[in-house]
């Protein structure tokens, strides 16, 4: 049997020097559902999220600008499954209506309430949530 001409390393995991505790970038990118069941449900103001698609059309620029401008923002996904998720609050409820007058011409345009989808969302909670806007 010929012998080895290196010794092996003592250590068995090339990636020993990682963190035990995630990153605040990495929390911040968990799915809020995955991050509620990891940490518990977290008390925050009631929020509509609105999920959408890389659009064509002239609005699209301007309604990333709006997206990026939100509360809370998130990419994810590459190519024909890359997804916007722009989370608004209750007092940002003007930009939410000017960011769904672009993308909500979509069908694959999600409505979340509170990180849920839920019945008639488009139909009623949005209106529902336009009488907010103060004039």
């Amino acid at each position: 049997m010929e012998q080895p001409k290196r010794a092996p390393l003592e250590r068995f995991w090339p990636y020993a020097d990682l963190p035990e505790q995630p990153s605040d970038e990495e929390l911040a990118a968990l799915d809020p559902e995955l991050h509620d069941a990891l940490f518990g449900v977290q008390p925050r103001p009631f929020s509509i999220t609105l999920v959408f698609p890389d659009l064509t059309g002239p609005g699209f620029p301007r309604a990333l600008e709006l997206a990026r401008n939100s509360a809370e923002f998130r990419e994810t996904g590459a190519g024909a499954a890359r997804r916007y998720r722009a989370r608004f609050w209750s007092r940002d409820i003007a930009r939410l209506r000017d960011l769904f007058e672009i993308v909500g011409v979509s069908e694959q345009t999600e409505v979340l309430i509170d990180d849920r989808p839920v019945p008639y969302a488009r139909e009623l909670w949005l209106p529902l949530a336009y009488f907010l806007i103060q004039p």
